[in-house]
């Protein structure tokens, strides 16, 4: 994790603690008349830029009320190849902290954050990686660890710590709400677990348009299998289909998913070859707009693991 000195705040101030600072002076002497302003420098919450929503809204779990995140990245939108614009370098100058996944995902941010003077922290540190066997990406980090509720864990704990660097004053309330984000991660994981617990071994098998969920599978025990290791625009040719489905077929997989992000129409063409079922989007690299299936990470962590041990546990009695 990035270290970062209490003092490094106040060497880069934004535009409306400069401002306060100007009321302060040019009013000494007039407690009266600066009291609203002194009142609302006291108040201003640290600024934090995560680079995806996902990060964003785990951060902003363990921050409450006396941290500000905002995501980079717009709900729905694709974070792997993102293309930062000027008004995101703006965000970032004007950031106390910016909070990186790493593990390859981000591959824009060192210039990004060359850009930026604000300190940043890798929240993946200290977690082991699992790497991608496959395509263009082999020997490379799979970068989608949030996707299990237990690594994400770590992602907490590495934010209550930076948090509590940040602003060390409220450092006991970070720890409380890291502490208690993790417990409702934990009962994900154990969910998941034991619904599919009881799956015919030949049935433990993941399949995916993109192999985001390594992490997970990882987590409840499944094998997995995909069309394309990670970032792929979904173009896929007929042999790899045609490896999907074999797969599929020889492990009587009951039920194929793909990602919210991609076009389905390989995976579905798997389904119609096969006799599988579609079963839908899980979601992955994005949280939804507000009012939409998954506001938050824990409403996708909890859609997606539902989603996949109902459909995978289908066929089972």
């Amino acid at each position: 994790m990035t270290q970062f000195p209490p003092a490094h705040r106040s060497q880069r101030p934004s535009r409306l603690r400069t401002l306060m600072a100007t009321v302060a002076i040019v009013s000494t002497g007039l407690l009266s008349a600066c009291a609203p302003n002194s009142t609302e420098a006291s108040s201003h919450k640290p600024q934090v830029l995560a680079t995806f929503t996902v990060l964003a809204d785990i951060a902003q779990n363990v921050g409450g009320d006396y941290i500000d995140v905002q995501s980079l990245t717009k709900p729905g939108a694709e974070i792997h190849e993102y293309e930062p614009t000027p008004s995101d370098v703006r965000k970032a100058a004007d950031a106390d902290l910016i909070l990186a996944n790493g593990l390859n995902l981000e591959t824009w941010l060192n210039q990004f954050l060359h850009d930026s003077e604000a300190p940043s922290v890798t929240v993946t540190q200290g977690i082991d990686p699992i790497t991608i066997t496959e395509d263009a990406g082999a020997g490379k980090p799979n970068p989608h660890a949030w996707m299990s509720p237990l690594a994400a864990q770590t992602y907490v704990d590495n934010i209550a710590e930076a948090f509590s660097q940040l602003d060390p004053e409220h450092a006991d309330a970070f720890t409380a709400n890291a502490e208690a984000y993790k417990k409702e991660l934990q009962k994900v994981h154990d969910q998941l677990v034991a619904e599919l617990a009881d799956l015919p071994e030949q049935q433990r098998l993941l399949v995916t348009c993109e192999g985001a969920f390594s992490y997970l599978a990882h987590d409840a025990s499944l094998e997995e299998a995909y069309l394309w290791a990670v970032n792929s625009d979904g173009q896929t040719g007929s042999r790899r289909i045609r490896e999907i489905a074999d797969t599929v077929e020889e492990n009587q997989v009951p039920a194929v998913f793909c990602e919210s992000t991609v076009s389905s129409s390989s995976m579905e063409q798997v389904a119609n070859e096969t006799g599988a079922h579609y079963a839908g989007a899980l979601y992955v690299d994005s949280l939804s707009e507000e009012g939409g299936p998954v506001p938050t990470y824990l409403d996708l962590i909890r859609y997606d693991a539902e989603l996949i041990a109902e459909a995978l546990g289908s066929t089972h009695q």
